[in-house]
């Protein structure tokens, strides 16, 4: 599938600008695939090098379906903006956060900053102790910025090309239970 096929869907005109977050469902695969290489072959594509961003992107291997098994896995959940998907995360029972992903017609307008917060509530809501990413060179000063701190420095290789990224993690708060009177 080329990559010039695969662009999120984002409205010129919107009437409604409110983030929202929803569970992921299976009509989301088609728009969810496009904002994930969209924003590796475009976003992302400014820290690493042309090779590098084909194999982590790897359009040609990618399609809905197997896509949609992945997704529902991970129980990911989507944030949309009128009815269109501008992006997309999860967060599994240990804090762990496998992928988020915001369409690039869609960054620095909140929706990161809202996948971030439910990602979060959920992992509270699990009683995880932290959140933890391997996060690109793209999206590490988003991490920083929302309290992550680098744990080590890593180097993965994707069809035998060697990237890099960073384990992040964010010590959660556990909330205090009520003063008894």
């Amino acid at each position: 599938m080329p990559i010039e096929s695969i662009e999120p869907s984002v409205p010129a005109n919107s009437s409604d600008r409110s983030i929202r977050i929803r569970t992921y469902e299976e009509r989301d695969s088609a728009p969810t695939l496009a904002i994930f290489l969209a924003a590796i072959t475009r976003t992302a594509a400014a820290d690493y090098t042309p090779e590098q961003v084909r194999a982590w992107a790897r359009p040609d291997e990618r399609e809905p379906a197997s896509w949609h098994a992945g997704m529902a896995a991970r129980n990911s959940f989507v944030a949309t903006v009128g009815s269109e998907v501008a992006g997309f995360s999860d967060v599994d029972r240990h804090g762990y956060i496998d992928m988020m992903f915001v369409a690039p017609e869609r960054q620095r307008r909140g929706v990161a900053h809202t996948l971030l917060a439910e990602a979060e509530r959920r992992a509270r809501e699990y009683a995880a102790d932290e959140l933890h990413a391997d996060v690109s060179l793209t999206a590490r000063p988003f991490f920083e910025r929302h309290g992550f701190r680098v744990v080590v420095e890593q180097h993965p290789v994707r069809a035998g090309v060697e990237l890099i990224n960073f384990r992040m993690s964010k010590a959660l708060d556990r909330p205090r239970p009520p003063a008894s009177w």
